[in-house]
């Protein structure tokens, strides 16, 4: 055997993707400021809070529960999120081509410039519910898209941003109807 593996050329021998529960920087925390279409049609501010259950390789899932509450003289309205945010992380990588000057590095160095070798951009996609949806009392679906870069800063601290987009169903003054919502998230992963 040994004979056998000295006869064949070397090769690099590549790290195969390990199932990693609970990997490092696990929980996240976020501010993401959004436009609403419905459930107030406004500008608004809220927080979510996720945690990272798997990873392998570059795919990731993570669990985010999202909370904004709004309290004015003539309306009241906490609404609730929970969803899955199955995450590809560094897709850009895909565009390793052509030899000579890879597409993936020429985006990575016109969108993170120095950052470039930090930076870990990622797409992922959202599914989930809302509280209240159909009506006060029921669940609502969720589902959407996101995009975003996340740098790590130390070992076991990063921060993170993204722009996403969620359509869900929602009751709001006795109105159930869907809501298109755009978030700009910036927040840490810990």
């Amino acid at each position: 055997m040994f004979a056998l593996a000295m006869a064949l050329p070397p090769t690099a021998a590549g790290q195969e993707a390990v199932l990693d529960i609970l990997p490092l920087r696990p929980f996240n925390f976020d501010i993401s400021f959004n436009q609403r279409t419905f459930a107030p049609k406004a500008r608004v501010i809220a927080g979510q809070v996720g945690i990272t259950a798997l990873r392998y390789g570059p795919l990731e899932i993570r669990t985010v529960y999202q909370y904004y509450s709004q309290h004015t003289p003539t309306f009241v309205t906490d609404q609730h999120s929970l969803f899955l945010n199955p995450r590809w992380n560094n897709f850009i990588d895909i565009l390793d081509f052509p030899k000579a000057n890879p597409l993936n590095r020429v985006i990575r160095h016109v969108l993170f410039g120095p950052l470039e070798d930090r930076a870990v951009p990622y797409i992922g996609t959202l599914i989930g519910g809302t509280l209240p949806g159909r009506d006060a009392d029921s669940l609502g679906y969720l589902y959407g898209g996101q995009v975003g870069v996340r740098f790590p800063v130390a070992r076991g601290f990063s921060v993170d941003m993204g722009l996403q987009y969620s359509r869900f169903e929602i009751d709001f003054n006795g109105v159930s109807d869907l809501s298109d919502q755009w978030l700009f998230t910036i927040g840490i992963r810990l």
